[in-house]
């Protein structure tokens, strides 16, 4: 079998089973090999990674996945290489992922270049993957959500999940990891005047990064403004109140503080039963966002849907129907498509 025959029904089970002991067991080309199927956006491809996310389930979910984030300039990467390797030195093993909906496939992401993070993708224990480039930031978080599941069968306990800049991805990060970071540098109450008020609201620890040398008083004074503007915001649940720490990535101050934190806020959401109940929100979320992403794409593929977009795309633009009609014709054409050929016509 070639690398391009994919296998269906017995043989795909059997081959992604075959894939899957080999990530469980620690092999990483097989970890990269079941990632690239995984991300695969070609239909013929779904079934064999339908098999291997259900052959890689029972090893998967024992890590706690942090989403990060923060805004340009903040130093996001060196905090994640310097945050990796100190949890590294504790004994975990770290995977690195990010959600670029905006990379173009040819380039891969903000992270295809390793260089950025040259020290912890060389350190035996983590891993770091490019994000899944191009399409839709739906189809980008769909196919990080399976390389989660990868990643934690194959062993790594603590998953990164960098969002590129501040925008519209953190939405989607927050939806698939269980607590989220928020990086700031030491603007003080300024740099918060940028920052949507929603995403500092999903933030369940805000962390004042190049707290060192003679911006180390600026970040203590960041971190009491930030504080201050937190303590404004009502806490998202009762069994955490978020907090504010200061770092430095390029010193390693603060790290610890941290992981602490980490530490503190999954002891909490456990014993309330959040942590579980996230998990299985977000699993019922994440089958209902693949329905959609999946029923979205078949619609826009379906010819009879293009060959009545060809009239209603510029009758629309022109004003000469209204969006919900054109709408209702073109799922009209998509379901008369679909009766007429499960009917053989």
């Amino acid at each position: 079998m070639t690398d391009e025959t994919i296998p269906t029904d017995d043989a795909a089970e059997t081959a992604a089973q075959a894939l899957a002991d080999k990530v469980t067991g620690g092999d990483l080309r097989a970890l990269a090999r079941a990632i690239t199927l995984l991300e695969s956006g070609r239909a013929d491809h779904r079934r064999q990674a339908e098999a291997l996310i259900r052959a890689l389930l029972p090893a998967a979910g024992n890590s706690i996945r942090l989403g990060i984030t923060g805004i340009p300039g903040v130093g996001k990467s060196t905090f994640i290489e310097s945050f990796g390797l100190a949890l590294l030195e504790k004994g975990h093993r770290v995977a690195v992922l990010a959600v670029d909906p905006t990379s173009p496939r040819s380039g891969g992401s903000i992270l295809g270049d390793k260089t950025r993070m040259e020290k912890l993708a060389r350190a035996k224990g983590a891993y770091i993957r490019p994000s899944p480039s191009g399409g839709t930031l739906g189809g980008v978080a769909r196919r990080t959500r399976e390389a989660v599941i990868a990643v934690e069968a194959a062993g790594y306990d603590v998953v990164l999940i960098e969002t590129v800049g501040v925008g519209q991805s953190e939405t989607a990060v927050k939806d698939l990891v269980d607590m989220f970071l928020l990086l700031l540098a030491p603007g003080g109450g300024d740099d918060l005047q940028g920052i949507k008020k929603g995403i500092v609201e999903m933030a369940d620890l805000i962390v004042v990064n190049k707290a060192d040398g003679d911006l180390a008083p600026a970040a203590e004074r960041a971190r009491r403004d930030y504080a201050a503007a937190l303590h404004l915001l009502r806490p998202e649940t009762d069994d955490w109140t978020p907090d504010v720490v200061k770092c430095s990535a390029a010193t390693g101050d603060g790290l610890d503080g941290i992981w602490d934190q980490v530490a503190a806020w999954r002891a909490a959401t456990e014993a309330s039963g959040r942590f579980t109940r996230q998990r299985a929100d977000q699993a019922r979320a994440w089958m209902w966002n693949e329905v959609n992403e999946t029923m979205l794409s078949e619609l826009r593929g379906a010819d009879a849907v293009r060959d009545t977009l060809a009239g209603l795309e510029p009758a629309v633009e022109r004003g000469e129907i209204g969006p919900s009609e054109a709408a209702r014709r073109i799922l009209t054409a998509f379901r008369t498509a679909g009766t007429g050929s499960d009917d053989g016509a």
